[in-house]
């Protein structure tokens, strides 16, 4: 299907060093072409006549790159090409994003009852892959910056004092960087991991493009982690839900994490999305280390037009991913939700906005100009939110301190009733509840109810944000386990 020749459907010629890619444009040029007639699934046949626009270009792994028997060699050339890039020795595409990889690699470090020692800022995807694998975690907690509220990196030291307290651990699990951008010393906890004879895991869900300048950290995989699993539709140019494992083999088994992998991933993957995770690669391949330098001058600037507005922050020196912009407005007495709405009333979304606290995500496909209008609105809406400065807060998710009473596993699976919040004081939790912002669960299976954790979801909830997975997102009952 390749070919070297100038293709307007594909202006910066990746299709050559990108198999799923050149597979996609075959197969869709075919369709515009009316000479394709599709016998499988999916059902909308690629009419766009039917249910309109949602579904141009949707093409289905196999049976539409190619033949549903032959379809995998081009994926397993794909994530070859992907594997050598980060210098894994395994990789596969996730049509299912860092969720799905998450539990992959859950399910593939241990077996049911073994401890595995895990951060507890970590994202809900990964708190669910215990409960899947049966592992037990053993939390370890980052430091809180309380000029910021925010959280730093895990210290080396913590995860060492870990692991002495339980000798039978399987794994290290760590997020790095953080959801707000703070980043640890992952060669550190490599050798500690390593130490112990478990390897080390990282969540990298928003780093895929760190590694490619030398102004950027490592990215996991060359720090010396053996897993690490990244969204390429996060910071790379990809489709959503697109996400990238990879792993090295000498602690973890290549049979089981293909096991481990196939058990919650779908038998009827996106060829679409796969398409656009090789493109992402390629591009990154080529031309990574240009696009990675713009991307770190573009916030370069934002950061230093912010940092003069009076009372305005930004997070920023060691330890800190310098092409994550987190804006700080404690000091404005502005509040993070009014700016919010400034921003999308001018359709300019952001991944994050709590009182003292606003994240946009700049990636190596916002250009100066984009970057530029976006900060020339979020300082006029400070401006025209502006009040007394105050205090920042410690979000709910940056504080928990968990009572683990019973294994995530166990507690999913054993019965449960509703009560009234006040009952709930001192009951075990048997539902996972997580405010938005930041997607940090503050209550997990098997964990004790506090009243501060309950006050602490009050607390998001009269802000405006937004709880999720509670079976009640009021607050008024929640779900424990039966006596």
């Amino acid at each position: 299907m390749g070919t070297n020749a100038p293709d307007s459907r594909d202006p910066l010629g990746l299709r050559a060093d990108a198999p799923l890619l050149d597979a996609w444009l075959a197969v869709t040029e075919r369709a515009r072409a009316g000479r394709l007639t599709p016998m499988t699934t999916p059902g909308h046949k690629a009419r766009l006549d039917l249910t309109g626009d949602v579904v141009a270009g949707d093409v289905p792994l196999y049976g539409g790159l190619d033949s549903i028997k032959h379809a995998d060699v081009l994926r397993a050339d794909a994530e070859r090409r992907a594997a050598r890039l980060w210098g894994a020795d395994w990789c596969r595409f996730s049509v299912a994003g860092s969720t799905h990889g998450n539990q992959a690699l859950a399910l593939a470090a241990g077996s049911p009852g073994r401890p595995v020692v895990v951060t507890r800022i970590l994202h809900r995807s990964l708190l669910l892959g215990l409960v899947l694998a049966g592992l037990d975690p053993v939390w370890v907690r980052p430091e809180v910056d309380p000029k910021t509220g925010l959280p730093a990196a895990v210290a080396v030291q913590t995860v060492r004092a870990a692991l002495a307290g339980h000798p039978d651990a399987c794994a290290v699990f760590l997020g790095d960087p953080s959801y707000v951008g703070t980043t640890g010393d992952l060669a550190g906890h490599a050798a500690a991991a390593h130490d112990a004879g478990v390897p080390l895991l990282v969540d990298a869900a928003w780093a895929a493009h760190l590694g490619f300048h030398p102004d950027l950290p490592p990215h996991a995989i060359a720090a010396g982690a053996d897993g690490m699993v990244t969204s390429a539709h996060k910071a790379l140019p990809a489709y959503s839900q697109g996400a990238i494992v990879l792993a090295r083999t000498g602690l973890l088994d290549p049979a089981r994490l293909n096991r481990a992998f196939e058990a919650t991933h779908t038998t009827s993957p996106s060829g679409a999305i796969m398409a656009s995770i090789d493109a992402s690669r390629a591009l990154l391949a080529r031309d990574g280390e240009r696009l990675c330098a713009g991307l770190l001058a573009n916030v370069a600037r934002a950061r230093e037009r912010i940092a003069r507005v009076p009372g305005a922050g930004v997070l920023d020196g060691p330890g800190v991913e310098p092409t994550k912009l987190v804006v700080l407005l404690a000091g404005t007495g502005a509040h993070g939700a009014a700016v919010e709405a400034d921003l999308l009333a001018q359709g300019m979304p952001v991944e994050m906005a709590d009182r003292d606290t606003l994240v946009p995500v700049i990636t190596i496909a916002d250009d100066e100009q984009r970057v530029g209008a976006f900060t020339d609105a979020l300082i006029a809406s400070i401006e025209r939110h502006r009040g007394v400065p105050r205090t920042p807060a410690v979000a709910a998710a940056w504080q928990v301190v968990p009572e683990t009473v019973m294994s995530p596993r166990e507690a999913f699976f054993a019965e449960n009733e509703t009560v009234s919040a006040a009952a709930a004081v001192g009951r075990v939790s048997a539902e996972l509840i997580a405010p938005y912002p930041p997607g940090v669960p503050v209550l997990a299976p098997g964990e004790l109810i506090t009243a501060g954790a309950i006050d602490s979801l009050r607390e998001v909830q009269a802000d405006g944000g937004r709880i999720a997975y509670a079976a009640d997102p009021s607050l008024a009952t929640f779900q424990v386990i039966a006596r």
